[in-house]
């Protein structure tokens, strides 16, 4: 008991020193905000922040990377690693929507697209996705790089460019939910057309651009 209770506290003091620091960067700019002030507002010490965030660009992009390789790794016997992928993002659609806090989400975005460091952080972030991706594609032996030495690190060629379509695919959704509800699209249409993309982008994977264009015309589509 006590020790979930301290899981708990150390949430919640993990979640407002992320709430503090989203705010202020959203305030006053990413630059002009130092770690030393985030800790003063959120009421901790700086040791206690670098604690939970190890760097300053964490306290925006935690919690943004999408943990594929570990759906794809834990995915159930028989089933392929895209139906794994395609399952697990049709069920955050399908909860998502209703639980997501858009003022928070459209600040976090508003300080990612204007500091440049954590563009490149948030690039960093999707290379790492694809890595940890290609790794259990490729099977997660050795050094992931499938017995070819040529081959990037996280997995062969075949491995990467799987890994590469699935992430950018992935990435390209997400933004166009971010965009809809920055544009002020109600979140019930949003999670909607959130939950078609899904299944698009899936099918694109699946499938592939040719069976695309023929489902895209019954439905009415100009893809």
């Amino acid at each position: 008991m006590m020790a979930g209770l301290r899981e708990r506290k150390k949430e919640q003091t993990r979640r407002r020193i992320a709430d503090v620091a989203l705010r202020l960067f959203d305030e006053r700019g990413y630059d002009a905000v130092t770690v030393n002030e985030i800790a003063e507002a959120a009421g901790v010490a700086k040791v206690t922040l670098f604690t939970y965030f190890p760097a300053k660009e964490c306290l925006v992009t935690d919690g943004v990377k999408d943990d594929l390789a570990a759906v794809v790794a834990g995915r159930a016997e028989g089933c392929s690693p895209l139906d794994a992928l395609r399952a697990h993002y049709r069920s955050m659609a399908a909860r998502g929507a209703g639980e997501v806090d858009v003022e928070a989400l459209l600040a976090r975005v508003r300080v990612i697209s204007s500091a440049p460091a954590l563009m490149g952080a948030l690039h960093g972030v999707r290379m790492s996705e694809r890595y940890e991706l290609a790794a259990v594609l490729a099977g997660g032996c050795g050094d992931g790089r499938g017995g070819d030495p040529a081959a990037p690190p996280g997995g062969d060629l075949t491995a990467q460019l799987m890994a590469g379509q699935i992430v950018a695919a992935v990435t390209t959704v997400q933004e166009a939910f971010f965009q809809r509800i920055a544009a002020g699209e109600p979140l019930e249409e949003a999670g909607r057309r959130l939950a078609d993309d899904v299944e698009r982008a899936f099918d694109l994977l699946e499938y592939g651009f040719s069976s695309i264009k023929g489902k895209n015309r019954e439905k009415g589509h100009q893809l």
